[in-house]
């Protein structure tokens, strides 16, 4: 008996494939903006990145001398604990109700502070309410390191990139760009203690989409990062060297991978780790 092939499906003809596609509507030209390095070096690795605006407690646009003073505000882990209670407070509230962790004479000079920079308003029996409430602090982290890493080291940034990786998700935080190098880093403004295993996997699935040249996974904490974060990152690592400490709290996972927490100065961490892992990438010395 003679055994049928099972039936093809007929292929559509040249001429088919042609009206096809002369009929079919043009795609739309996603261009990064003018000038913006960080979404161009995205957009070479295929992804149409875009930019959110950041959840901030005071303009976006806010320039000149206030800005340099919220900076220079922003630089002392102090301050950056203070305000980060000030917005989870969700309203009105006592400097002492914005941190436990402060007198009362240097948290309600904060209060003040942000008061002289338009950015609160008094309100009766001591109490002060932010301006422009936020939902968090991650914004203000991620605006004051991408502010740093522009002015103090020379890199081209965005942040608060929305990345649309197929299967990956979440944002990119601060993404960086200088010597033909892309620069990416996670920000944390929570304690590590609510750091959880989900929120790592996720940053290693970004890493491992993007490829950047280096990554930094940076931790807004004067606490050790020895007794959860790393054990967390090598978990999702695998079978990889023991993390090698470069100095206090800063740490090389791999020749490529940094992670760093606030103790002594944020920025100044993240510099150490910039600089780390720059010299990683250049040619061997003779």
């Amino acid at each position: 008996m003679t055994v049928q092939p099972p039936h093809e499906e007929e292929l559509p003809t040249a001429r088919e494939l042609e009206l096809d596609e002369a009929s079919a509507a043009p795609t739309t030209r996603v261009l990064p903006p003018p000038g913006n390095e960080p979404l161009a070096m995205l957009a070479r690795r295929g992804f149409q990145a875009t930019v959110a605006p950041l959840d901030l407690p005071f303009p976006a646009d806010v320039r000149g001398a206030r800005a340099e003073q919220l900076v220079e505000r922003l630089g002392h882990y102090a301050f950056r604990l203070f305000l980060r209670g000030a917005i989870l407070r969700q309203g009105s509230f006592t400097p002492l109700e914005a941190t436990r962790y402060l007198e009362p004479a240097r948290a309600t000079d904060f209060a003040e502070g942000l008061v002289a920079m338009d950015l609160a308003v008094r309100e009766p029996e001591g109490r002060y309410r932010l301006r422009y409430p936020a939902a968090s602090f991650g914004g203000t982290l991620e605006w004051y390191v991408a502010h740093e890493l522009r002015v103090r080291f020379g890199f081209d940034v965005a942040a608060g990139v929305k990345f649309h990786a197929p299967d990956v998700g979440g944002d990119l935080d601060v993404v960086a760009t200088a010597e033909g190098r892309l620069v990416y880093l996670e920000m944390k403004s929570s304690p590590p203690k609510h750091l959880a295993p989900d929120e790592v996997g996720a940053f290693f699935r970004r890493v491992r989409a993007l490829r950047p040249h280096l990554s930094i996974f940076v931790m807004d904490t004067a606490l050790r990062l020895s007794d959860k974060v790393l054990p967390l990152l090598q978990a999702e690592l695998g079978t990889q060297p023991a993390p090698r400490r470069i100095q206090r709290e800063i740490w090389a996972l791999t020749p490529h991978l940094y992670v760093v927490n606030a103790r002594q100065d944020l920025m100044s961490n993240i510099g150490v780790a910039v600089a780390e892992g720059f010299r990683a990438l250049a040619p061997p010395a003779p």
